[in-house]
C-alpha cells in the first residue's frame, strides 16, 4: 500500500495567508489608492485577486459563490471609477462627438433624447411620468442583484453561470470606459456640444424627491460621469434578462420588461444615447457568443484554483 503525504503544515499557511491577503488587498487597495499613491494596475490586480483568494480560502458552497461575486463587484465598482482620478488627464481623451453624429442620424437630424423629451412633454401627466422612469432608472442599482438571487434561490444550478456572465458584462464594459471614455448626452449638452437642450431628468427629480439629501446622494453614486459607452445599466440589465428567460416564461418577462422600459427611460431621461444601448447589445451578444470560446479557460483557472483549495484545507 501506498503512502503519500499532503502537504506541510508550512506550505498550507502560506497558501492560507496568500489567499487572505489578496482578499484583504481587494478590500483596502481601492479605498487607499489616492492616499498611498498606488498606479491604476496595481489597484486593478488587487481587485482582481480578492475572488481568487476567497475561492482558495473556502470550499465551494452558495455562500461562498455569492460572496466571490459580492467581491467581484465591489472591484467594478472602484475600478471604473479610476480614470477619474485624474479628470483632466481623462477629458484630454475624452469622446464627445461620435454618438451625437450616430444619434443625429437615428433620430433623423435630432437627437432621439430631445424628441422625446419634446413630444412627451405636451402630457398631461409628464410629472408622473418622469418620477416613474427615474424611478426605473434608480432601481438597475438592485435590479441585475435581485434578479441573480432569484436565479439562486430557485435554480440555484444555473447560478454560477448567469454570475459569471453578468460579471464579463461588467468587467469588459469598464474596459472600454478605459479605453475610449464618452460623454453622456446630458453632459454633452452641458457643455453646449449637442446644439440643443437635453434635459437631465433623474437630477430633476432626486432633487423634488429627496431635497437636501439629494447632493449627497447624488455624490456617493457619480463615481465617473465619462463611464457611458457602451450603456452597462441597459446591457447589464438584458443579460439579466436573458438568464431569467432561461429559467422560465414568467420570470423571462419580468426581466424583459424591466430591461426594455429601463432602456426607454435612459434614453429619455437624458442619461444615454440610443448608440450606447445599441453598444450594449452588442456587448452581451459579444459575451454570450464567448461564452464556449472562454469555457476552457475557465475550467483551467477553476483546476488550479481546486489544486489551491486542496492545499489551503490541509
Amino acid at each position: 500500500m501506498r503512502w503519500t503525504a499532503g502537504p506541510s503544515p508550512t506550505l498550507r499557511k502560506a497558501v492560507r495567508a496568500g489567499a487572505a491577503a489578496a482578499i484583504g488587498a481587494a478590500i483596502a487597495a481601492p479605498l487607499l489608492r489616492r492616499r498611498a499613491g498606488l498606479p491604476a494596475p496595481v489597484t486593478v490586480a488587487a481587485c482582481a485577486a480578492g475572488p481568487l483568494g476567497l475561492a482558495v480560502l473556502h470550499p465551494r458552497s452558495r455562500k461562498r459563490d455569492v460572496v466571490m461575486y459580492a467581491l467581484q463587484m465591489w472591484g467594478f465598482t472602484m475600478i471604473h471609477e479610476l480614470p477619474y482620478d485624474d479628470p483632466e488627464r481623462l477629458r484630454a481623451r475624452l469622446r464627445v462627438r461620435y454618438p451625437i453624429v450616430l444619434d443625429r442620424a437615428i433620430g433623423l437630424g435630432r437627437l432621439p433624447n430631445v424628441r422625446l423629451q419634446r413630444g412627451l412633454a405636451r402630457l398631461s401627466r409628464v410629472g408622473t411620468l418622469n418620477r416613474f422612469l427615474t424611478w426605473a432608472h434608480w432601481l438597475w442599482f438592485l435590479e441585475p442583484y435581485v434578479a441573480l438571487s432569484y436565479i439562486l434561490l430557485r435554480h440555484p444550478e444555473r447560478f454560477p453561470r448567469a454570475a459569471r456572465r453578468l460579471a464579463a458584462v461588467f468587467d469588459i464594459g469598464c474596459g472600454v470606459y478605459f479605453a475610449a471614455p464618452t460623454a453622456p448626452p446630458w453632459w454633452a449638452s452641458e457643455q453646449g456640444r449637442t446644439g440643443e437642450e437635453v434635459r437631465r431628468i433623474m437630477v430633476e427629480v432626486g432633487e423634488e424627491t429627496w431635497k437636501s439629501a439629494w447632493p449627497a446622494m447624488y455624490g456617493a453614486l457619480g463615481g465617473n460621469p465619462w463611464a457611458a459607452m457602451p450603456s452597462l445599466h441597459f446591457a447589464t440589465s438584458v443579460t439579466a434578462a436573458i438568464s431569467l428567460t432561461e429559467t422560465g416564461r414568467t420570470a423571462g418577462t419580468v426581466g424583459w420588461a424591466y430591461a426594455l422600459t429601463l432602456g426607454f427611460a435612459l434614453v429619455y431621461l437624458g442619461e444615454h444615447y440610443v448608440t450606447d444601448l445599441a453598444a450594449g447589445v452588442g456587448l452581451v451578444a459579444a459575451v454570450r457568443r464567448g461564452e464556449p470560446l472562454a469555457e476552457p479557460l475557465v475550467l483551467g483557472v477553476n483546476r488550479r484554483l481546486q489544486r489551491l483549495e486542496r492545499l489551503a484545507g490541509g
